[in-house]
């Protein structure tokens, strides 16, 4: 039974550093294959070329132009990429920000996701306390982030937290202090056999 397990969360939450370590630990412990798909891996030089056409700046992830434009289609093809290693038999983590289908459930919708019946579907949702993302953000450098951290009051209200209580389909991680055993519960959660009512 294949696995797909997404990585979610705004920008600086350390989503991509935390995958990373998962699926090394998984794949070790399982014996496992693991595809680790990256949004920006995978897109951010298209999209920087494209970007520079249209706008003139490479970087922009957060103009009208990107988002009318470029969002739907990179993670679609996100998306296709990850099924075609299901469907052979390849677990997949799929890493990315996603907050809209997130916000939406579409990641708990399997006719959406258009993944086979023994595919298993987990959701993790990587925050962190905003100061301490904006502190990230800054200290990486990542020219991708201008327009962020110089519109940030605009920005912060794109910001979604979902409740636990009303998104019972993710597995909340709080990543700004997070502990070795936060991080073994996160593993466990991810390996652990599916509930028989999500069969």
């Amino acid at each position: 039974m294949p696995s797909l397990i997404f990585f979610c969360g705004h920008a600086g939450t350390g989503k991509t550093t935390l995958a990373k370590r998962a699926m090394l630990e998984l794949r070790r412990r399982t014996g496992e294959s693991f595809c680790l798909l990256d949004k920006d891996t995978l897109y951010g030089e298209y999209s920087a070329a494209v970007m520079g056409v249209l706008t003139g700046d490479p970087n922009d992830r957060d103009s009208p132009p990107y988002l009318q434009h470029l969002r739907d289609p990179e993670y679609a093809g996100l998306l296709n990429t990850a099924r075609e290693n299901l469907a052979l038999g390849t677990n997949c983590l799929v890493v990315g920000p996603l907050s809209r289908e997130v916000r939406a459930h579409r990641l708990a919708d399997r006719a959406w996701l258009r993944v086979e019946g023994d595919v298993q579907v987990r959701v993790v949702w990587v925050h962190l306390r905003e100061d301490e993302a904006r502190r990230r953000i800054t200290l990486r450098g990542n020219p991708n982030d201008a327009w962020k951290l110089a519109h940030w009051d605009d920005y912060r209200t794109r910001l979604f937290m979902p409740a636990a209580a009303d998104y019972p389909e993710l597995r909340l991680y709080d990543n700004t202090a997070a502990t070795a055993r936060d991080f073994e519960a996160l593993l466990g959660d991810l390996a652990a056999p599916p509930c028989p009512e999500s069969e």
